[in-house]
């Protein structure tokens, strides 16, 4: 593996703290040596995908939110997937391909730590285990299974249905047995939802009032609310819930991109009148149990294997394309899980 490292590494630095959506000025592409030497227990890798995630935006604020802030001037972080080129880890062998939170940048070198080896799968690509499992496959599952208690005959409503993780959600709905009402800001995604991901009903809340929308798609209210988006989306799912439904908070990407307080829903008293439960969750937190880690992994494999979960991708080329790629998240751009290939992928994968 010594003889595929070249000598320059290309890193992604935060040149500033982002105001609204993100924009190239935020970042400034730099470069710097690959180690040569490596510290017992270290490897380094070559990374192959980038994962843009809405999160990536929360890692540059100022604020403490899950984790620490991406500090001004230090290399972009980003989950991603790469090939173990050099190894002083005896549970990271060269050659492995690895995905774990790491940077934007040609090679990383990590002690190990929350990094996972990518177990091969019949009939999925290596960029398509972004879109499948980990930390998307992990919240759609876990939210509507161990947080959500979504049960057969139940309506679902998943915000951001398009995403990455809310278009496993409509599907996992469909599987569990829910009647499921996508919402998504595009006729073009609606008819995917549809379509393709067997929504029962699909809400393109660019067309008009989100609250009359919702109310005519959900006549018998709301028992499982997916939220990826907050703000008034979350208030008009609160008007609409029944006795004891659940609301899964997986994300706010509506207010990501604000630098000052947003307040919260005005009407949250429903959650007393109705019995109902809020809870937030992070997917690093359930990636901490292997046995459960191991259960959601399974039922992600076979279901795809039966033909009953599908994704699609959208690959940006390139690791000097990032901050544009991660910019389309927040623009409703990508269709489907957004990556960025840094590299070719490794010819065993």
């Amino acid at each position: 593996m010594l003889d595929t490292v070249t000598t320059v590494n290309r890193q992604w630095h935060l040149a500033r703290r982002p105001e609204g959506v993100f924009s190239e000025a935020d970042f400034v592409l730099r470069e710097a040596e690959v180690p040569e030497t490596l510290a017992d227990g270290e490897l380094l890798i070559r990374l192959v995908y980038l994962s843009m995630d809405p999160t990536n935006r929360v890692w540059t604020r100022e604020k403490y939110t899950y984790m620490d802030p991406v500090p001004v001037d230090g290399v972009m972080r980003g989950i991603a997937m790469g090939e173990v080129v050099r190894s002083r880890n005896a549970d990271f062998p060269e050659g492995a391909v690895v995905t774990g939170v790491l940077g934007w940048e040609d090679y990383a070198v990590s002690d190990g730590t929350g990094l996972s080896i990518v177990q091969p799968q019949e009939g999925v690509p290596l960029p398509a285990h972004f879109a499948l499992f980990g930390h998307i496959g992990i919240p759609a599952h876990v939210g509507l299974t161990e947080i959500g208690k979504l049960k057969a005959g139940e309506t679902l409503v998943v915000s951001a249905a398009a995403g990455a993780v809310g278009s496993l959600t409509v599907q996992i709905g469909k599987i569990l047995g829910a009647r499921v009402v996508a919402i998504a800001g595009s006729d073009e995604k609606c008819r995917y939802l549809k379509e393709t991901l067997g929504a029962d009903a699909t809400i393109n809340y660019k067309r008009g009032p989100i609250g009359e929308a919702m109310a005519a798609a959900c006549p018998d209210g709301i028992d499982v609310y997916f939220d990826n988006v907050g703000g008034e989306m979350l208030e008009a799912a609160l008007d609409l819930i029944n006795m004891h439904a659940r609301i899964v908070m997986c994300g706010a990407i509506s207010i990501y991109n604000s630098d000052c307080d947003v307040p919260g829903p005005r009407n949250l008293f429903n959650l007393l009148f109705k019995r109902a439960r809020i809870e937030g969750f992070v997917c690093f937190d359930y990636a901490a149990d292997p046995a459960l880690w191991m259960r959601v992994h399974e039922d992600i494999a076979r279901w795809h294997r039966e033909g009953r979960l599908t994704y699609r991708l959208d690959i940006v080329e390139g690791l000097e394309n990032t901050p544009a790629a991660v910019a389309r998240l927040f623009t409703g751009a990508n269709q489907g899980k957004q990556l960025v290939r840094v590299a070719d992928e490794p010819v065993a994968a």
